[in-house]
């Protein structure tokens, strides 16, 4: 295949697809970064792996759909690998195997949590996704705008006895539910945030951070201020 115009490429997050001379998508694939991503395609192939170098020899062009984010990102890879079956990706099970993000909306302090298998009754599921570790990295960095727990029942249970939070309170990726360190309502606004993130809603979840930081400043709250800072840089970079 011919090296692409890689300067008519977005450089924002999407789903990028091989495909075959017959029309047919033989490889599709996510990036943070499209333009970044399929440059790395054209390297030099000694750095590549050999079943990189087939399925680039194979294609005879590469497109590509833009989206708001990496979630949306990954999201669309999983969809367009379950309905071309590209025969460079590894093969899709059934979607039991495949992981979901998931809300435990049912519990007094809902959790996010990379959930597989079969889904229960009171809890919110985003995706399937093709890679665990993928959406794991999105919700770490999700976690410093909306601090949500993300412990086990027991975990939650054993800091509610100590009366002392675990680390994610203190590099302020958990609000601390498990020792009274949020209110209710406030807790409930950082699940509402990462629902509506998590749905699509990604314009209006920072527009509303935003307003918060300003008027945190206005009102010489420099400390809520500059939280709200660093959560809105924690959204821009998932975006």
């Amino acid at each position: 295949m011919e090296r692409p115009n890689l300067a008519v490429i977005p450089t924002g997050p999407g789903s990028y697809q091989f495909v075959d001379p017959h029309g047919r998508v033989i490889y599709v694939g996510k990036a943070a970064n499209l333009r970044a991503r399929v440059t790395s395609y054209f390297a030099d192939p000694g750095l590549l792996h050999s079943r990189t170098v087939a399925m680039v020899t194979a294609a005879s062009d590469v497109r590509w759909i833009e989206v708001k984010s990496e979630v949306d990102a990954l999201m669309l890879e999983y969809n367009l690998i379950k309905q071309h079956r590209p025969r460079f990706n590894v093969r899709l099970r059934d979607d039991k195997s495949y992981p979901f993000l998931a809300l435990t909306l049912d519990e007094q302090w809902p959790r996010a949590v990379v959930m597989r298998g079969r889904k229960r009754k009171g809890t919110k599921y985003f995706g399937p996704f093709a890679h665990a570790w993928a959406i794991r990295d999105t919700l770490d960095a999700l976690l410093r705008t909306f601090p949500v727990r993300t412990c086990s029942p027991a975990k939650f249970r054993q800091h509610e006895r100590l009366g002392r939070p675990c680390l994610l309170f203190h590099i302020e990726k958990c609000a601390g539910p498990c020792v009274n360190e949020v209110t209710p309502s406030t807790y409930a606004r950082h699940v509402d945030g990462l629902q509506r993130f998590l749905s699509g809603d990604t314009d209006d979840v920072r527009s509303s951070l935003v307003e918060q930081m300003t008027f945190a400043s206005a009102n010489e709250q420099f400390e809520d201020a500059a939280r709200l800072r660093d959560r809105v840089g924690a959204i821009d970079r998932a975006l």
